[in-house]
């Protein structure tokens, strides 16, 4: 099985902690050259430092404020006059703040939407021509099980979600003839800041303690525990690989079993 991503230049959004962060490793582990890129310059030095680097890659890191209109732009291009062409794009953002669906505002979906949606789109418009030109690409958003099944108490996120996940779907079929998949990884409870939030989130609606609910989250899951951020991002690189070159528009849950869709 062909794992080697020595040569390939990928780029990490939100990868300074979590997820993000655990693909970062995941890719570096793989031979590839990584991109960090996040908001906090600080953090995404700290990050930068625990790369591999035995295969003789090249690390480096770019700051961007998906919250921002244009700085994702404006970061990407001062980037793209260094590393002209990155094969691998991880996409990955924070969710909104929970909440049940009908109190929250209009402006909260359209910065969420920005921030998740048009984010993507930014950077795949600016990537995919040099994915093509190398005849190699791979594109992995790291979504939510919400995309095959809402998730109570996150409304705004389920719905942005749901259109990260059919706008992925449709690029698979537009980019795959010049040998670039996208595909969706769908996390579920995880060992995350994210979690630790709705943790704190459903024990102050609930009147449980925060253990209480933990508890409770874990015994719905087939493994009985939370994943933890390495196991996803296992899923996210070996989806980066020439392995999987045949995989693309798929969501994969990384979930413990506990979807119940198929």
């Amino acid at each position: 099985m062909n794992l080697d991503l020595t040569g390939k230049t990928a780029l990490v959004c939100g990868s300074t902690q979590g997820i993000g962060r655990a693909s970062a490793i995941e890719l570096a582990l793989l031979g590839a050259n990584v991109v960090l890129m996040a908001r906090n310059e600080n953090t995404l030095q700290t990050t930068l430092a625990d790369l591999d680097t035995s295969r003789g890659q090249h690390h480096q890191y770019a700051v961007a404020d998906f919250s921002q209109p244009g700085n994702v732009s404006e970061s990407l291009s001062k980037l793209l006059t260094k590393k002209p062409v990155i094969h691998i794009l991880i996409n990955n953002t924070g969710g909104p703040a929970g909440g049940p669906l009908i109190e929250a505002q209009a402006d909260t979906f359209v910065q969420t939407f920005h921030n998740h949606l048009i984010n993507n789109q930014t950077l795949v418009q600016a990537l995919a021509p040099g994915m093509r030109d190398a005849g190699y690409g791979r594109i992995v958003n790291i979504i939510s099980t919400s995309v095959k099944q809402p998730i109570v108490g996150l409304g705004v996120s389920n719905t942005i979600r749901g259109a990260v996940a059919q706008w992925a779907k449709t690029l698979s079929l537009e980019l795959g003839r010049w040998g670039i998949t996208v595909n969706n990884v769908l996390p579920g409870y995880t060992q995350t800041a994210r979690l630790d939030a709705v943790l704190t989130m459903r024990a102050k609606s609930s009147g449980k303690t925060e253990a209480e609910v933990a508890a409770q989250l874990e015994s719905e899951i087939p493994i009985g525990r939370f994943a933890t951020a390495e196991e996803v991002a296992a899923a996210v690189a070996f989806l980066c690989t020439p392995a999987a070159a045949s995989i693309s528009g798929i969501n994969v849950p990384v979930d413990g079993g506990k979807t119940g869709g198929l």
